[in-house]
């Protein structure tokens, strides 16, 4: 009997036993100048100029936004190339050569906790702006705009589910920096206008609920509490984890403000500290490599890292007379790329090395799997048949648009066809 599919292997287990391995001090730091959701950018510093810790170089543009760009090294600017970046793209970056002195700017100072609570709404947002600061779940959506919101708001929910396989970032963070994943809370809160806080965070993770009501227990007067949620996927998905840890049915496409939620990825509201209390943007990040096809390790990296440099570190590929597959970010949601020339910017938090498999896609058997596991319900194989018709208005009557390209459909599909790949295909193809 066809059933629906909720549990599936995480690869958490070893990787968390694993130690962190320091690697701060990267010789070449590279800083993408456009990224997925800012397609221009540009720089503000020359050659053979040196710069400080913090100092902006530069600045990328969205669609009704623009983002910051910071050196999370002192050193001297050498120039341009072009590496991969999150999205899997070629792009040109700065590159700044590390001088291993870490001076920061003058100008950024830690504020004392008087400063921190004489701040307003307006002051926090622009703190939070003025960091670069996006969704480091991996929306990388600006974080001042959520913040800034006109809509009230009653709670801030705090995401550490964390339910994509072989992450452990948000968990790491939560285990050695819980008061950081507080704090942030706390001033997002504050730029809200919210009362209440919850972290949410996976029932099985018993040991990250003690650590973090331990915390709590330094900051009387705050409403904020930690709510277990499923151990299922995508119990991640925002939609999910707000009717799950607060019991608000938000309709798929509604914007959360409007219900009065807001919801941050816990990496994202450790930045919000980092910004507001030492007046700095993301500087470092936990990152894992994991797979049959390298040595498993976790690293604790800086942002314009290259993983090639984390490769190499790890003791290289084993099986080298196998080709690889590389996956950047979880194996159901990440992207596949072609190389390890990849920069290590705020949304990188995995890299997955597989040993390549031979998969032979077949027909479809009708079994109907991957439309009982859909977390929104819809028709995968239908809109895949669709695509291929090129029947546009078919693909829109099935509502493509609400895939939320968690990876279930292909990783259920006896036939192995990569469904989640024509279900991106077909979103693409209705919005021309």
């Amino acid at each position: 009997m066809i059933t629906k599919t909720r549990c599936i292997p995480d690869g958490k287990k070893e990787l968390k036993k694993l130690p962190v391995v320091m690697h701060t001090d990267a010789p070449y730091l590279y800083y993408p100048v456009t990224n997925a959701r800012c397609p221009e950018g540009e720089t503000c510093v020359r050659g053979g100029q040196f710069v400080k810790v913090g100092e902006v170089i530069g600045t990328r543009k969205g669609a009704f936004f623009e983002q910051p760009m910071h050196s999370t090294v002192s050193g001297e600017v050498v120039g341009y190339e072009k590496h991969v970046d999150q999205s899997g793209q070629l792009v040109d970056c700065l590159i700044i050569k590390n001088d291993f002195k870490y001076e920061v700017l003058e100008t950024l100072t830690d504020r004392t906790e008087e400063e921190i609570e004489a701040l307003t709404r307006e002051e926090l947002v622009q703190i939070v702006k003025d960091a670069g600061l996006v969704g480091l779940g991996g929306s990388a959506f600006p974080t001042y705009i959520k913040l800034a919101t006109k809509h009230p708001i009653d709670v801030v929910l705090a995401n550490g589910v964390e339910c994509e396989p072989n992450l452990i970032s948000d968990y790491a963070l939560m285990m050695t920096k819980p008061k950081r994943v507080i704090d942030g809370l706390i001033y997002a809160m504050k730029a809200a206008g919210a009362k209440r806080g919850v972290i949410a965070i996976k029932k099985k993770y018993k040991e990250i609920k003690e650590r973090l009501n331990f915390a709590l227990n330094e900051y009387s007067g705050y409403d904020i509490q930690v709510v277990t949620v499923g151990n299922y996927y995508p119990q991640g998905w925002e939609i999910l984890t707000i009717k799950d840890a607060l019991g608000i049915k938000i309709p798929q496409k509604d914007l959360l403000a409007k219900h009065g939620v807001l919801n941050f990825n816990v990496s994202t509201l450790a930045g919000i500290e980092k910004a507001v209390r030492h007046r700095l943007p993301i500087l470092e990040r936990y990152i894992s490599l994991s797979g049959d096809g390298i040595e498993n390790k976790n690293f604790r990296a800086r942002i314009g890292t290259l993983m090639s440099d984390l490769v190499e570190l790890a003791g290289g590929y084993k099986d080298k007379e196998i080709p690889k597959v590389f996956i950047l970010g979880g194996p159901m949601m990440g992207t596949n790329v072609t190389q390890d020339d990849i920069v290590m910017t705020h949304t990188t938090t995995s890299l997955i090395v597989q040993n390549q498999v031979e998969l032979i896609e077949e027909p479809c058997v009708h079994c109907a799997s991957c439309v009982y596991s859909c977390p929104v319900e819809i028709q995968p194989v239908q809109i895949m048949n669709a695509f291929k018709a090129r029947d546009k208005d078919t693909i829109k009557m099935l509502e493509v648009d609400k895939c939320i390209e968690c990876g279930l459909c292909s990783f259920v599909c006896p036939s192995k066809i990569h469904l989640t790949e024509y279900m991106r295909k077909a979103k693409s193809f209705a919005k021309k």
